[in-house]
């Protein structure tokens, strides 16, 4: 009786781990969001779904894309990433579901959208849009990246540094520095 009793439960545990065990195990989803607020950044959409850039992502265990693509042109057809799960779309009321929803933000260097993406905290890679005159996003970006907020580059260095970036290097924004930025972002657009 006692050698059924034992048998039944290692029986009993077996078939609960393969049966819960599966059903409960998913695999680790990772997404990347593209941003590129209200205006068009067409090279920054062409570099992240560049074939280059895609096997970045997946070497990084990256599995879905979402690109807000805002007035551009370059609307990438949702199977032209293979081994990602791309969406695409133009503009929506509100992008804080999808930046809360993902493990990286890829931003252009607009101020909005970075202070989107570091408030909500998530790792945070702006390319800078280098063809742009007097660009003062440049500044901006430079200094986040110095204070370790974010990693910034340009369209034509993003694969490179998608493959040498270190997001663990990244430290957390704080919120409540709010007048520190605004004196920075007067100087650097020459208000000050």
């Amino acid at each position: 009786m006692f050698t059924f009793v034992c048998f039944f439960f290692h029986f009993c545990s077996l078939l609960f781990s393969v049966t819960f065990g599966k059903a409960c195990h998913t695999d680790t989803m990772k997404t990347v969001f593209v941003t590129v607020g209200t205006t068009s950044f067409d090279d920054l959409i062409g570099a992240v779904t560049s074939d280059e850039s895609v096997k970045a992502f997946i070497d990084r265990g990256y599995t879905d894309m979402v690109l807000q693509v805002g007035r551009g042109s370059v609307v990438p057809d949702p199977d032209s990433c293979p081994g990602l799960t791309l969406k695409v779309f133009h503009f929506k009321d509100s992008i804080a579901e999808d930046m809360r929803h993902s493990d990286l933000v890829i931003s252009h260097a607009g101020a909005g959208s970075c202070l989107e993406a570091l408030g909500a905290n998530k790792a945070l890679l702006v390319v800078v849009n280098d063809k742009l005159m007097d660009n003062h996003q440049l500044e901006l970006a430079k200094q986040l990246q110095a204070d370790s907020h974010l990693i910034y580059c340009t369209y034509s260095t993003l694969p490179q540094t998608l493959r040498d970036m270190d997001l663990s290097a990244l430290t957390t924004y704080v919120p409540g520095q709010l007048r520190n930025f605004a004196n920075f972002l007067d100087k650097a657009v020459g208000l000050v």
